[in-house]
């Protein structure tokens, strides 16, 4: 089986709305995030800091750390999953029913190679 990468991303906005839930609304989507990491498919899951990052890329061949992603950038990754799938048109079937697609979060896709 192949794997692939579900890189989660959100909007300011869309953060902010998560920030804006009750507690037992943020509990219930808590607990669909999680619901979806025990399925038989998903092999790993994580969420990244809220903080920026940082960004290493190679000027004139030495390397230059800055703050990331970019400022001009309108989406943020928040987390990520790894899931096993026989190919792309399964990987896509399978992330359907993501409970990130509920609140207008943008799911990319990507596989994995090697192991």
């Amino acid at each position: 089986m192949a794997q692939f990468m579900l890189l989660l991303y959100d909007t300011q906005e869309g953060r902010a709305h998560f920030g804006s839930m009750s507690p037992e609304e943020m509990q219930k989507a808590t607990e669909k995030y999680m619901a979806w990491t025990r399925k038989p498919f998903t092999r790993d899951s994580k969420r990244l800091g809220m903080d920026n990052g940082k960004v290493i890329r190679s000027d004139g061949g030495k390397p230059r750390t800055t703050d990331g992603p970019f400022s001009e950038t309108k989406e943020i990754l928040g987390g990520y999953y790894t899931i096993e799938a026989a190919n792309y048109d399964e990987a896509i079937r399978l992330t359907l029913d993501h409970p990130h697609l509920e609140h207008g979060g943008t799911i990319e896709l990507r596989q994995v190679y090697g192991s």
